[in-house]
């Protein structure tokens, strides 16, 4: 091909030039034809793309094909049910209840009911009146030594950074959640202004401490303090881990690191900035428990609560051990499924690495209630909440509330065009690119987010109605089947069976508990396999090998 480009070239430009004796204004031809020569002999000589190389000027199509597959993909390809991570049906009814419009479906559901993993809900004859439910119902969040619960809603705004997302996105969401009533989880990248448009917040804190630590990037209590007694912060999430990447680290190039970015997060201008894969403030289940009390102390008593998605699960029953040891409480407990994920991560770990949501959520909840600990505790879940059937599901597995990410991402008018790592998005919703940030109208969208919300709370309670229910405490893990092959479905109760309250409190312990109770501690985050009847587990210890 190479020969063929040198040789078609040659000829192309020599019968140009030949032609001009004769009819001089071909020349202009050349002004084509020579960018295209020039283009070509670079691919020729250029060494990283063997396809440009062997392909010169031709070899470059790949790459707009590239680019153009997934938009051609999404709008012409794909079906409605097709879609990853959210399917068309998925998106069109979170566009249609944030511009308040018709959200109805004809001519019957187009998902295979018979498929595996196909879910439904089970009604009740005695349904309750739809004129009599409660369309927004509230969970107050407060443990025992909180000071100042907070009465929330059941579906809120997940944890998404300013710098991740625009400076519009933000705003939109801060004063969509004042107009709808819920709350907007900072992210671990502090308050911001922008944050500060009237919506209750949820301050994250990661473990880069942005917005409350020292130089050195460990935690700063008085600079916590200055922001934790801020009015619109109603509570404050420890993140252990996250569903897109848990336990991966990050780091901010200093070349993103603005005045105003340096300011938000109190670090240097230009300066590369560390978010390590671990907390620096707390090495043990014990001193984690105390970190939750000294932040409670300084934020005069509000809600304090941990997000993380569960890995080993024996590191969080070292945590309910220590709380039960300490009697000191988290107010909250948010459960982050290892599909979530708005933030960019590298692909094995956004693909298999942490607990999907529904395994995390059953355990977490089943964990609390063993350990008697429920009972002070609210459980969110995160990780795809998107509609009234999400939002029941985990209820039904133990969750009290639930946050959305991507959900409210469409909701202000992300295409889901995948570009949110490319600082090109064109919805202007996950980019800093002052041109496509211009593009989201605060004012309209605000709306849209406040309208998303309340329509997918009033689709849950209507769900709940149907299937006899006043609030969502009322759903049991019975209510909800899920097909696992053509002949057989099981209810969430069979996949997910409880455990008694308070059982893990004292032998026996459920099965399913037995062996993480034996190498679970509150001293340490470590299992310790030593406390094992290893005569009896002779065949899961590993072979020594040289």
């Amino acid at each position: 091909m190479r020969l063929n480009f040198v040789t078609t070239a040659s000829l192309v430009v020599l019968a140009i030039v030949a032609l001009s004796f004769w009819w001089s204004p071909i020349l202009w031809t050349l002004l084509l034809v020579l960018p295209l020569v020039g283009l070509g002999v670079f691919d020729v000589y250029q060494s990283p793309r063997a396809i440009r190389r062997n392909f010169p000027i031709w070899g470059r199509l790949r790459y707009v094909m590239e680019d153009l597959r997934p938009k051609i993909y999404q709008y012409f390809v794909e079906s409605d049910t097709d879609g990853k991570p959210f399917s068309r049906i998925h998106r069109n009814v979170i566009y249609q209840r944030a511009k308040r419009q018709m959200d109805t479906v004809p001519f019957g559901t187009q998902l295979d009911v018979y498929e595996n993993n196909y879910e439904w809900l089970n009604h009740s004859i005695k349904a309750l009146s739809m004129k009599t439910i409660d369309t927004d119902p509230r969970v107050l969040v407060g443990g025992p030594d909180c000071k100042q619960p907070y009465s929330a809603s059941v579906y809120n705004i997940s944890a998404m950074s300013y710098g991740s997302l625009s400076k519009n996105a933000i705003m939109a969401f801060n004063e969509g959640a004042l107009l709808g009533n819920f709350a907007h989880n900072t992210g671990e990248g502090s308050i911001s202004d922008h944050h500060l448009r009237g919506g209750d917040l949820i301050w994250q804190i990661g473990t880069g401490y942005f917005g409350c630590r020292y130089p050195d990037g460990t935690f700063n209590p008085d600079a916590f303090r200055e922001k934790a007694i801020l009015p619109t912060v109603k509570m404050i999430e420890i993140k252990l881990s996250q569903g897109a990447k848990p336990g991966h680290g990050g780091m901010l190039p200093g070349s993103k690191v603005s005045e105003e970015i340096a300011r938000i997060r109190l670090v240097e201008v230009g300066k590369n900035v560390d978010s390590p894969s671990y907390h620096s403030a707390f090495t043990t289940p014990l001193e984690f428990v105390a970190f939750i009390k000294k932040l409670r102390e300084l934020s005069d008593g509000k809600p304090i609560g941990f997000k993380l998605c569960i890995g080993h699960k024996s590191e969080f029953v070292a945590i309910c051990k220590a709380m039960v040891q300490t009697k000191i409480y988290p107010d909250f407990i948010t459960v982050d499924g290892g599909e979530g994920g708005t933030g960019a991560a590298p692909l094995e770990f956004s693909n298999h690495v942490g607990m999907p949501l529904r395994n995390a959520l059953a355990f977490v909840y089943d964990a609390l209630t063993g350990f008697d600990l429920k009972r002070h505790i609210k459980i969110i879940a995160s990780g795809k909440v998107t509609n009234g059937f999400d939002l029941v599901k985990n209820f039904a597995l133990g969750a009290d509330m639930c946050n959305s990410a991507r959900g409210m991402m469409i909701a202000i008018g992300c295409i889901q065009a995948l570009e949110c790592n490319k600082n090109t998005c064109p919805t202007g919703v996950a980019t800093q690119n002052p041109k496509l940030v211009r593009g989201l109208v605060v004012e309209d969208k605000k709306k849209r987010v406040a309208n998303f919300h309340n329509e997918t709370v009033k689709s849950a309670s209507e769900l709940l109605a149907a299937a006899g229910l006043k609030h969502p405490s009322d759903i049991h893990r019975v209510y909800i089947q899920r097909r696992i092959s053509p002949d057989k479905v099981l209810t969430y109760l069979d996949s997910y069976p409880y455990i008694p309250n308070g059982s893990l409190l004292q032998e026996p312990y459920a099965k399913q508990f037995e062996t993480i109770m034996a190498i679970s501690s509150a001293e340490s985050f470590t299992p310790n396999f030593d406390n094992l009847d290893w005569d009896n587990l002779a065949w899961a210890r590993k072979p020594l090998s040289n």
